[in-house]
């Protein structure tokens, strides 16, 4: 997010970039914390929007310890950085009129799921007052032996490892402690097994294909169904390299039987990893038009995918160019970084060079018939499991479907399978149907005896008896490793410094509580060293400019990796590694004190409770990422309650000294370096830039040598080193005396909501919003929901935004707003003593400047005084406020740094040139330039922000659990004792917002990236009127209309109106008529959105699989609210070579709606995508928050709760005439569109710059990894 507060109490902090979809430029985002999974941004109606996010290896969640692993993370892992700029030429205005929670498909690497974990306090050690019940003893779990293909003993792949200890299709159900457990010792419950999700049902087939089903009621009427083949790029040969990712494609787009569902409202993709390959369904369960069920049919389309592909020569050449164009789009210097620490980390084995999309000249060769080799070999039902997480009917009857479909699929060897036990238990057994013959071996028959080995090598395929292992050598002490001296990866689109420091361990398995307890003291542990590496960084102007240490288990490589990171800029990276190694050697050393033990300890149960509140609202996708990840690293699989109780059973039994002890295990191969009886790093890797720049010297270059990188490194081993001092935490920011002198100075009070009225609550009874006026001017809109259990969401909204810039102070905003977030303080307390308020009551704040509005936004756990909390902190940061001048200093040094090496990225650099062009250079409207952030100082910034500051500008929204008198009295206690304002600033003031004139130079431009290697994108972006239909010449879109003849009186004119027509008068009494349809406000968005889905699927069809001049092509609006215009851009990416026929494809298709007219099957099929997304969304509390921004504003006059309550009817009313006067409004013929295309390659010459040096901008931190180690080394979803 731009401008972000530091109040961020996650002691994971894991904020990241990613630079293929975010840095595209053309809408400045101040500086974002962007998420740590790659994200595009679809909007739809009402301004929904749709982010299509890739699956991450890393998790990351939206509250303050995101992701669990049974109750906590099995991970660890901190970015303390400064958050930079996304200039998102994608992503539409972050704070639209309705905006929608990301929804989860379209996903390339596998992550966990984003809700977070809690926990209470328990008394474990008090014997007198146990408050769980278990069995010190593991329950009863029938071992089976699984058909599988040979593997390598420490190969990175679920089939590699022994299938979970579960019986097959056994439903396991949570066993409790005794009451009375007295006499049972520490020891004996540390080693007891922990309990399995008592949901998850697993089976297998006679072919042997596995199986895990879970049912899931989150989103309602929906299903995840995943196909695992377990076999990815380490599998392929020498001459095989890619094919694997090859055969994904192939199969996956040459199906029939996945294209019949993509009128049913279901999504599809596919993506291919090092240790497997993943095609994906998301579906409705039923449709209005089907007869039945659709898992049947899903189920047959992800059979003919991965058993039955038809491996045709046209459809083998279509994916032939488009993996190739994949392949230049990803050769981004990210992707070539993770390659570079992959290769250094995984120097002995296949990870470090099998890297999934191939070499280009080995692609270019296959034929049919190597391909059909591959899929032979590795795609067997033994070599599959699928995965079924979802709001089905029946576990029996979906086991039916699975054996109906997939059990006729030969085995491709002769094997048998032994009998489980009964999954559903005696008394139940009768509740399954009859079953075919293979089904029934698969739900009732005997526990089986353990095969020999003799037997068990009879159920591997012999054409693959052995499978390339993944051997590591770790990091181990007395492992006999030699040290590896520093390797440097040096490059020209490098623009700062970074520094990873590796260590490679076994995974430890979480199977039993002493595994858990291990996992929650490294938590803590680590999430100490992030506060005061944080808290530091934001009190000084240090050397780094971020640090990183991650400690997390990785399926995807098959071992456990420790990570220090630092950036820095080039000149101070010396000093940076010092201080990253200081830090880590005074936690080493000295360890947590007992105020940080007993802060991080509350923090994370008080999470745990919360996640396990959440636990019958938790999406199907994150349910299905979580088992899969955890079954690729053997942890037992736990639901959120189990893993509650288990961390709370744990808990009571951590000590200081434990954590102390477990903790520095983690940082030995840091704090010990050199010394005999540390581990030695596994790798240490910098990437550094060939140049920097010096001031009056220009660009001079970089040099660096591994003996540097060893003496900096020793250097801060030494020297003295002292404890960290405990910090006094505050309860609370508002006393209760302070509260009552508010009280008695402001006497807050709700007010009626509009002049005219004498309505003090409006009351919406459809969908549940309340309507409030404060007496101070400051507008509330709220909505109870139990969508998350005792959580809450709240965001302020304060209209202007960069727009209200003046010309003589660009830049004032954002640069103001970042300067807000440096200081982080408020009235007498200090930046860490608010982030520890925040974290002791799990608050997340964020706040962001946009082009049309300043928000804050705020998630919050209730427990504990939590919504309090936050109100208090958000009357603190309107009425106390504190501006700072080295927080000035750091926020234009961020924007400066960010600017400088724009023309080091090839996508911002593209796309700021096409906005410069497009908006004649409005500065409000791109990143500011240092011309630009030069001319402001710390008076202008606060004024110009401070100014919009006002009660009367104001509106706050709340989504949550909460009764109604509670966020009342929230309200009337911390925003209506805000003293009242009025705003001066008028929209009418604003300085005018331009297009560029037709027929000029700009129109079609050019920008050119010196690189080694090539590839290219393109920008094509016109005018659109804003979300409510205003244009930016002043027209209505609304307010389209056909005169009446004169001849006619109104009763005739009424008669003869046209249909869905209807009659009315202008201000002087002449007559028009007019369609019914467009009065509602709905109607521009809704029309644009569904347009935007149409031509989003014929770009695809066209110019990437019909054409195959792309990889990526993508359709998206940016509409806004206030502002009265918005554009339209088509991204593309290609190779040089055929990036302009791709740009012309690409127009052609945009005016091709002219002549090859919107079929009802197309808008049928855009409806009901949307509506789908809609009804998956609307269980989440921030898209409910999007729909209740600007409600009240003043300054968004269109919208009302129309807007809410008929979303979803008003798609079902529009029709092709609505979407096609809409399409009238784009202006697509050449002299309204603007184009900039963007090509790198090794023989672009010196004279052709990627934009004007006054211009030069920086990809915010080039040496950054968008999304954790190797992981953009992933292929990109199929589709």
């Amino acid at each position: 997010m731009a401008g972000m507060l530091a109040w961020n109490p996650s002691p994971v902090c894991t904020i990241k970039r990613n630079d293929q979809l975010h840095a595209a430029g053309i809408r400045t985002r101040d500086l974002q914390h962007a998420r740590c999974y790659k994200t595009r941004v679809k909007i739809d109606a009402a301004g929904h929007k749709f982010r299509q996010r890739s699956r991450r290896l890393e998790d990351n969640g939206d509250s303050p310890f995101s992701s669990s692993f049974n109750g906590i993370r099995k991970k660890s892992k901190m970015w303390v950085k400064e958050p930079y700029f996304i200039s998102n030429f994608h992503e539409p205005q972050k704070y639209p009129s309705c905006t929608g929670r990301p929804i989860h498909h379209h996903q390339v690497v596998r992550g966990k799921s984003q809700w977070n974990s809690s926990f209470k306090k328990s008394n474990f050690l008090d014997w007198r007052m146990p408050l769980m019940r278990s069995h010190f003893s593991s329950p009863h779990i029938c071992s089976t032996i699984v058909p599988a293909a040979t593997v390598g003993p420490d190969e990175p792949h679920v089939a590699s490892t022994a299938w979970p200890d579960d019986g097959l299709l056994e439903k396991q159900g949570l066993e409790f402690w005794e009451n009375e457990i007295k006499g049972v010792d520490l020891e004996g419950f540390l080693i007891s097994k922990l309990p399995s999700h008592p949901k998850v049902y697993r089976g297998q087939l006679q072919n042997g294909l596995r199986y895990v089903i879970l049912p899931n009621k989150v989103p309602p009427n929906r299903f995840e169904a995943h196909m695992e083949i377990h076999a990815g790029s380490v599998d392929e040969d020498e001459d095989e390299q890619g094919i694997a990712h090859m055969i994904e494609h192939v199969a996956f787009l040459g199906s029939k039987k996945r294209e019949k569902l993509l009128g049913t409202g279901a999504r599809s993709n596919a993506y291919t990893d090092f240790h497997h390959t993943v095609f994906h369904v998301h579906s409705p369960f039923m449709t209005k038009d089907s007869d039945g069920p659709l898992l049947p049919f899903v189920l047959d389309a992800l059979n003919e995918i991965a058993f039955q592909p038809k491996f045709l020569s046209s459809r083998v050449e279509k994916e032939r160019r488009a993996v190739l164009s994949e392949l230049q789009m990803m050769n981004t210097i990210e992707y070539r970084v993770d390659c570079q620490l992959l290769q250094q980390l995984h120097s002995e084995n296949k990870l470090g060079s099998r890297f999934p999309i191939g070499l280009e000249e080995q692609i270019k060769k296959w034929d049919v018939e190597a391909i059909k080799r591959f899929h032979e070999r590795w795609y067997f039902p033994a070599n599959a499991t699928l995965y079924i997480v979802g709001d089905i009917d029946s576990v029996p009857k979906t086991v039916y479907h699975i054996d109906a479909v997939f059990g006729r699929t030969p085995s491709g060897s002769d094997f048998s399978v032994a009998q489980p036990p009964n999954a559903f238990g005696t008394m139940a057994s009768f509740l399954a149907p009859k079953l075919p013959s293979a089904l029934a071996g698969a739900v009732i028959g005997e526990t089986p005896a353990p095969l020999g080995a003799q037997q068990s090598k009879q159920l591997k395929k012999e054409r693959h008896a052995v499978r390339p292992p993944v051997k590591h050598k770790w990091s181990l002490p007395g492992a006999g490793q030699e040290f590896k001296k520093p390797y440097i990866f040096q490059h020209e689109l490098l623009q700062n410094f970074s520094i990873h420091l590796f260590c490679k361990i076994p995974v430890s398995k979480v199977q039993t509580y002493g595994d858990l307890r291990d996992v929650l003291m490294k938590r803590i542990f680590l999430s100490t060293l992030h506060f005061r590496i944080n808290s530091r960084y934001k009190s000084s102007n240090p050397p780094f400019t971020a640090i990183e240490l991650d400690h997390s288990d990785s399926g995807r490589e098959g071992c456990t990796v420790s990570t220090l990171t630092v950036h820095a800029e080039p000149r101070n990276w010396k000093d940076a590694v010092k201080v990253a190694v200081q830090e880590v050697r005074r936690l080493k050393e000295f360890g947590v004190t007992k105020g940080e033990l007993t802060r991080y300890m509350s923090a994370l149960i008080k999470d745990s409770e919360h996640l396990a509140a959440m636990i019958d609202n938790v999406p199907s996708v994150d349910n299905l990422d979580f088992i899969m990840e955890s079954d690729a690293l053997g942890h037992t699989v736990m639901d959120q309650k189990q893993g509650h109780e288990s961390l709370l059973a744990v808990a009571e039994t951590v000590t200081l000294e434990d954590v102390n002890s477990s903790g520095a295990k983690v940082l030995e191969y840091i704090a010990d370096f050199g010394k005999p009886t540390a581990p030695l790093p596994a790798a240490i890797v910098a990437c550094v830039p060939k140049t920097v720049h010096q001031d009056g010297s220009g660009d001079v270059e970089f040099q660096i040598f591994p003996e540097e990188i060893t003496t900096a490194i020793n250097e801060g081993l030494k020297g003295p080193i002292e404890p960290e001092p405990e910090l006094e935490v505050p309860k609370e920011l508002i006393s209760t005396s302070q509260l009552e002198h508010l009280w008695l100075q402001q006497k807050p009070s709700f007010v009626p909501i509009d002049k005219d009225s004498t309505v003090v609550k409006l009351v919406d009874k459809d969908t549940g919003i309340v309507q409030r006026q404060l007496s101070n001017g400051v507008r509330i809109n709220y909505k109870v929901s139990q969508n998350e259990a005792k959580g809450g969401v709240l965001r302020l909204v304060v209209s202007g935004g960069r727009a209200k810039e003046t010309p003589d102070a660009r830049g004032a905003v954002i640069v103001g707003v970042r300067t807000l977030s440096e200081s982080g303080r408020v009235d007498g307390f200090s930046r860490e003593q608010v982030e520890l308020f925040c974290v002791n009551h799990l608050i997340n704040c964020a706040l962001e400047s946009t082009e049309e509005f300043i928000c804050m936004e705020f998630h919050f756990n209730l427990r504990d005084g939590g919504m309090r909390a936050a109100f208090q902190l958000l009357h603190m940061v309107i009425e106390h406020n504190v501006w700072l001048e080295d927080a000035f200093d750091r926020a234009t040094q961020l924007y400066l740094s960010h600017y400088r090496a724009m023309p080091k990225s090839l996508e911002r650099a593209t796309a700021h040139r096409l906005m410069r062009a497009m908006l004649k250079g409005d500065e409000r409207f791109v990143e500011p330039s240092p011309q630009t952030i030069q001319q402001l100082s710390l008076p202008v910034v606060k004024d110009a922000v401070v100014k919009q500051f006002v009660t009367d500008n104001m509106e706050v929204s709340i989504v949550g659990d909460f009764t109604e008198e509670d966020i009342e009295g929230c309200v009337l206690d911390y925003l209506g004792t805000v003293t009242a304002r009025k705003s001066d600033l008028k929209d009418a003031n604003e300085f005018p917002i331009t297009f560029q004139a037709s027929h000029t130079d700009l129109q079609s431009q050019q920008v050119f990236l010196k690189d080694t290697d090539e590839r290219a994108c393109a920008y094509i972006a016109g005018p659109t009127p804003n979300r409510w239909g205003f244009t930016i010449d002043g027209r209505d879109l609304n307010d389209v209309i056909e005169p009446v003849p004169n001849s006619l009186t109104e009763e005739q004119a009424r008669v003869l109106a046209p249909n869905e027509m209807e009659v009315m008068k202008d201000a002087d009494g002449k007559l028009f008529w007019k369609k019914k349809n467009r009065h509602h406000p709905l109607y521009c968005c809704v029309t644009l959105t569904l347009l935007a889905e149409i031509i989003n699927s014929r770009l695809f069809t066209t110019v990437r699989d019909s054409l195959g001049l792309t990889y990526d092509v993508s359709f998206e609006l940016n509409l806004y609210d206030r502002l009265k215009f918005g554009w339209f851009v088509i991204s593309v990416t290609s190779t040089p070579a055929k990036v302009y026929k791709a740009v012309d494809a690409c127009k052609n298709v945009l005016r091709g709606l002219q002549g090859s007219r919107i079929t009802q099957r197309e808008l049928d099929r855009a409806k009901r995508t949307l509506l789908m997304r809609h009804e998956s969304d609307i269980k989440s509390n921030p898209y409910w928050l999007g729909l209740l921004t600007h409600l009240q504003s003043s300054s968004v006059p269109k919208k009302d709760i129309s807007c809410i309550r008929d979303l979803a009817s008003y798609y079902e009313f529009t029709t092709i005439d609505d979407v096609y006067h809409t399409y009238s409004y784009l202006n697509v013929d050449d002299d309204s569109l603007f184009t900039c295309i963007g090509v790198a390659g090794s023989q672009v010459g010196e004279d052709t710059a990627g934009v004007e040096m006054e211009e030069e901008g920086d990809d915010d931190q080039q040496g950054f990894i968008p999304l954790g180690r190797g992981s953009t080394t992933m292929t990109r979803p199929t589709t």
